[in-house]
């Protein structure tokens, strides 16, 4: 017999009538009828569960979740994927350990390193010359900063990334297991990967023993909701539970559970069907967009994976609109597509755009943006294509993060903060990949990344907000 789902549950219980003598204020009688979901806004009540101890209907969504990817363990998250980021950490290394980090990780996943006192050890992915951006973290970087630091405890990449690049996590998950270190994979972007054979496996599959994921980036969930995925016995999983307890709210939103139990049930049940739509969507987009002669998408059209080595693979959900060798930067041609063709991408930077696509998109938007860039890739002047890097490498890390942070520090023109120790967090946003974090030392390739960023539109962001004028630095080591 089939079970209800939570908002089936939460629907049933708004028709009963039962009075609120409990949170939340508005007792479930809206003030006004916004469309705001107040009669499903509840608390720990009998028959609902509880999050941080489940064992009812909460329990069973968790479960579902667990076979439908294939984890020994599935969390909801309702404080979204950084959450899961800073659980997952706190959980996995021993505070004041040493991490291998991707170089292009979300900045929550520094933010973790800092709150955990951990001491980063940054790996650099190789840039695809052709575009700009970065490729994917190879298994023999990592196995090469394995050997040469065997007091690592941790090892945390993200795939795909923000423009969709994947990693080899099986094999990289493989010789961490060798030495007996956790992989954790940031997937915020993956959560349709691992459940349909049209995008083939995710990070879960492939062997990692942390896995987060935010449903509402491709999926059909509520903003904020996310799932952690834990498997294998290298991390103990009563212990990622308490930390969740901690960097979870302590009174969780019943809607936006319920948002991802309905998730869940969608893609186990009706999948089959949607997942094949999607990805004949985007394969209609990339015969489209054979047209395009200056413009090009990463992978789509006439642009082909053989022409960018640097990438192990290609998320084919995000769609990675090159301006490089034409007269628009990528911010340019965002807001081109936005004024012109009401058009609204996710991100641009320096040389390109990102348009992401999920399993709700529907073929008039792709066939849409097909049509606007074939327009614009006839007005656009071709020029010489220069080589740009966005993220250099990694900056000496000379203070540990939290070390940085706790230190005096002073406001400098940021055009002379070189050779100083940063205080703060420079970032772009999105997609949130810090360009400079606490304790690293400020050196010229990373002023010229930010001038050149700065230069091309992107906004750029700090702790302090005073970029870019001023840079907060540490005051003195002595």
């Amino acid at each position: 017999m089939k079970q209800d789902s939570l908002l089936e549950n939460l629907q049933r219980y708004s028709r009963e009538g039962a009075y609120p003598f409990h949170m939340p204020g508005h007792k479930r009688n809206p003030p006004r009828e916004d469309g705001l979901p107040w009669r499903l806004d509840i608390t720990e009540i009998d028959g609902f569960d509880d999050l941080h101890h489940p064992g009812g209907i909460l329990q069973a969504g968790m479960e579902r979740a667990a076979r439908l990817w294939g984890s020994r363990r599935a969390f909801f998250l309702v404080g979204g994927s950084t959450c899961g980021i800073l659980a997952a950490i706190r959980a996995a290394a021993p505070e004041g350990s040493r991490v291998l980090t991707a170089r292009n990780c979300h900045r929550s996943v520094f933010h973790g390193i800092e709150l955990c006192r951990l001491r980063p050890v940054y790996l650099t992915p190789p840039v695809d010359r052709s575009s700009g951006i970065w490729g994917s973290l190879s298994p023999r970087q990592v196995e090469e900063a394995l050997d040469r630091d065997p007091q690592i405890a941790l090892v945390i990449l993200t795939s795909p990334t923000y423009e969709g690049v994947l990693s080899d996590v099986g094999a990289i998950a493989a010789l961490c297991h060798r030495r007996g270190i956790p992989l954790l994979v940031d997937e915020a972007h993956g959560a349709h990967l691992g459940v349909s054979s049209a995008f083939g496996p995710g990070a879960v599959a492939a062997g990692a023993d942390l896995v987060v994921q935010s449903l509402h980036k491709t999926l059909p969930s509520l903003t904020q909701t996310a799932l952690l995925h834990l498997q294998g016995e290298l991390v103990a999983e009563e212990e990622v539970a308490r930390q969740l307890s901690i960097f979870q709210s302590s009174s969780p939103s019943y809607p936006l559970m319920a948002s991802i139990d309905q998730c869940i049930r969608l893609v186990e049940e009706e999948g089959s069907e949607w997942f094949p739509r999607w990805k004949d969507r985007l394969a209609r987009f990339s015969r489209q967009v054979e047209g395009l002669e200056r413009l090009r998408v990463l992978c789509n059209g006439k642009d082909r994976p053989a022409e960018h080595p640097a990438f192990w693979g290609m998320d084919p959900s995000k769609l990675v609109i090159s301006t490089r060798g034409t007269s628009l930067t990528g911010p340019q041609l965002k807001n081109q597509l936005r004024e012109r063709y009401a058009l609204e991408l996710e991100m641009a930077q320096g040389e390109y755009a990102l348009a992401m696509t999920g399993l709700w998109d529907r073929e008039e938007g792709m066939d849409r943006l097909a049509r606007a860039l074939l327009t614009i890739d006839g007005q656009v002047e071709r020029r010489p294509a220069e080589e740009t890097v966005s993220l250099p490498e990694a900056p000496p890390q000379i203070l540990t993060i939290a070390a940085a942070r706790k230190a005096p520090g002073r406001l400098v023109p940021l055009s002379r903060s070189a050779g100083a120790i940063c205080r703060e967090y420079v970032w772009a946003y999105p997609p949130g990949i810090p360009l400079l974090a606490p304790g690293q030392q400020v050196t010229g390739a990373v002023l010229r990344s930010l001038a050149e960023m700065a230069s091309s539109g992107v906004e750029l962001h700090s702790t302090s907000g005073r970029l870019p004028e001023e840079l907060e630095v540490v005051r003195s080591l002595a």
